[in-house]
């Protein structure tokens, strides 16, 4: 086992463009810096034009103990829905080791900040400076975001320090996304003076604004320059490509991991905060870099390539979901999955853990009562044999399996839930330094979704079962009652194929009206099932036994001996005795009992057998009368 340095990274969103790269640079650097890396994974919201959050994405977090990592990682930038940055964090602040904030400042936390603020100086700078623009626009975020405020206070600065008016040739309000890309140009078309350069907050509003340049005719940058900022991979193959500011991930990434390492072997740290210092990419939409038609040409055909892989994916996605709708129970979940996951990307190992309760009853059962803190793995997918040695049971203080295998891992972590049900986590390390694509979120919900079902059916199941129980066995003794017997010993009788020696009895309690009277109506029950029990207790030898009512019980059993009968009764008086020996009431237990045994085949009727067993009973009960065995008041 290694004892090599744990991180664990906590973000959301992961698998959207602008998150890969960040995914990509941690693991580059955990991996130069020998540690095992855990990078958990929420979906945030999910859609565009219907989007919607993933409900219970977080409830994981509850089950996480953070004393199993030497360092922490908070990416609290990616997390938008309302109280959801403000669970984690305070979950996080609960951790006994350091936690470093990388994309928003957290107070009590250490943080690495982007230093967005000489980032956009330098873009609005090299306008003036470079270029000789005066008329210089802005195009906002929300104006109350916090990353639009601080963008927007730079802007007006710069314009401040340049002798210009303090909101240039005109400020926008967006959106920090595609949609006021329109809006935005008739805003700034339709201003007095024309603006030079518009500055962005971001790519995502620069390349929308590209967009409605470019259907109202207006050339970029001939025309008019844009830039936008964070250096995304979109903007970078936008047509122009994108001036912008990147943010180096790589550098972020190095210095998180080893400032986390530093602080777990205790040494002296001079700053709580560091600074990592934006790249500005001086390109073509603003003039500085002249198109370059081979590197089209590659972005093109590399976007073909991506654009078929998509349609294979999304085929073999749609071949997952058919696969999956028709598992019926979990141990065909592993090897549907198997074979499903081939969509995400290539990946070493896959491991799904789930709930289980108190009693060890998992949760996709319908008995399933509440998580007890530990987790049984339900999938095990080890393609490189490293996990051999590893245990099969979790808790939240060791969730991962253990490699056997000396180098360092980057493993990620997803809840796996459907809707409020929460069944457990999945644990996958990918091939490579990328993260899975967003087809390895469809499947997962599909296994949830999957797991959900066979929870409803397995719930189904067993109210089945109960309502056919209910049916056929009787209530005070849980044998079966008269319909059961008649099914279940005609179904016996049904599977005879040659002359068979069978047998019936009709077993009758003496003496039921005298112990209802004397002694109530709960001792009477009390003795009918104290003699359910030791029938139930002697029928050993395939015996079936049923309550016909009252007091009478019938027996069937087919190849069947005068020894097995012999035996079975008796059995039946010594257990009789018995109970009558502990019995502390004032009634003795007994019963009188017809048999009868005869060979027949299939064609054979029951109900014919079962005449000769009750006449026999009769006679025996009624030499019970005559020798006054019976009490003469008794039930006869």
């Amino acid at each position: 086992m290694n004892h090599r340095k744990r991180i664990a990274f906590f973000g959301n969103s992961l698998t959207s463009r602008y998150r890969r790269n960040l995914c990509r640079a941690f693991s580059i650097a955990a991996e130069e810096a020998d540690v095992d890396l855990f990078i958990f994974n929420s979906l945030g919201r999910i859609g565009i034009a219907n989007a919607v959050s993933g409900d219970y994405d977080t409830e994981l977090l509850e089950y996480i103990d953070l004393d199993q990592f030497d360092g922490i990682i908070y990416d609290g930038e990616g997390f938008y829905e309302d109280g959801v940055s403000a669970k984690f964090e305070k979950k996080l602040r609960t951790a006994r080791c350091a936690v470093v904030s990388i994309s928003s400042h957290v107070d009590g936390f250490y943080n690495i900040d982007f230093d967005d603020a000489e980032g956009l100086r330098a873009m609005v700078e090299h306008f003036i400076n470079h270029h000789h623009f005066r008329k210089i626009a802005f195009m906002s975020g929300y104006f109350s975001h916090p990353d639009a405020k601080i963008r927007l206070s730079v802007f007006q600065s710069v314009m401040k320090k340049y002798g210009m008016p303090e909101n240039g040739a005109g400020v926008f309000e967006g959106d920090f996304w595609y949609n006021k890309g329109g809006e935005a140009a008739d805003y700034f078309l339709s201003l007095p003076e024309r603006p030079e350069v518009i500055v962005c907050a971001n790519d995502y509003m620069a390349m929308s604004l590209l967009n409605a340049f470019k259907q109202r005719g207006i050339r970029v940058p001939e025309d008019i320059a844009v830039s936008g900022f964070d250096g995304t991979v979109e903007g970078q193959e936008f047509l122009p490509h994108l001036t912008s500011v990147t943010r180096e991930r790589l550098d972020v990434a190095r210095k998180s991991i080893s400032l986390l390492v530093d602080l777990s072997e205790n040494k002296d740290i001079c700053e709580h905060d560091l600074r990592v210092l934006p790249k500005p990419i001086y390109s073509q939409s603003c003039g500085c870099d002249p198109l370059n038609y081979q590197h089209v040409m590659d972005i093109i055909s590399r976007m073909h390539e991506e654009t078929r892989m998509t349609g294979i994916a999304l085929f073999d996605s749609e071949s997952a979901m058919l696969k999956l709708n028709k598992v019926d129970n979990v141990r065909a979940l592993e090897s549907a999955f198997a074979e499903s996951a081939i969509t995400f990307g290539e990946y070493r190992s896959y491991f799904m853990m789930v709930h289980t309760d108190a009693h060890g009853c998992p949760a996709y059962d319908s008995d399933f009562t509440a998580p007890s803190g530990n987790f049984i793995p339900i999938i095990w997918i080890d393609k490189n044999k490293e996990y051999a040695n590893s245990p099969h049971h979790f808790n939240g203080s060791s969730m991962f399996p253990v490699p056997d295998s000396e180098r360092s891992h980057t493993y990620y972590v997803m809840s796996l839930h459907c809707a409020e049900k929460i069944f457990g986590y999945s644990v996958v390390e990918m091939a490579s330094k990328d993260i899975f694509n967003e087809y390895h979120n469809v499947l997962l919900l599909n296994v949830a979704t999957t797991l959900h079902t066979l929870q409803k059916n397995n719930h189904i199941h067993k109210l089945v079962k109960k309502l056919e129980d209910l049916s056929i066995k009787d209530g005070l003794t849980d044998m079966l009652n008269r319909r059961g017997f008649d099914d279940s010993s005609r179904n016996l009788l049904s599977n005879l194929r040659e002359k068979t020696s069978v047998c019936t009895m009709v077993i009758d309690m003496d003496g039921l009206k005298h112990i209802n009277d004397v002694y109530g109506h709960y001792e009477g029950d009390r003795a009918i099932k104290a003699l359910a029990d030791s029938i139930t207790a002697c029928c050993d030898s395939g015996e079936i036994a049923g309550r016909a009512g009252g007091d009478e019980f019938y027996i069937f059993a087919a190849y069947y001996s005068e020894t097995h009968l012999t035996r079975f009764l008796s059995r039946l008086r010594e257990m009789v005795d018995e109970f009558n020996s502990n019995n502390t009431v004032g009634y003795h237990l007994d019963y009188s009992c017809g048999a009868y045994i005869t060979e027949t085949d299939c064609y054979g009727r029951i109900e014919d057998f079962l005449k000769i067993s009750d006449v026999r009973m009769y006679e025996q009960k009624q030499s019970k009368h005559e020798s006054g065995e019976i009490r003469s008041e008794a039930e006869a």
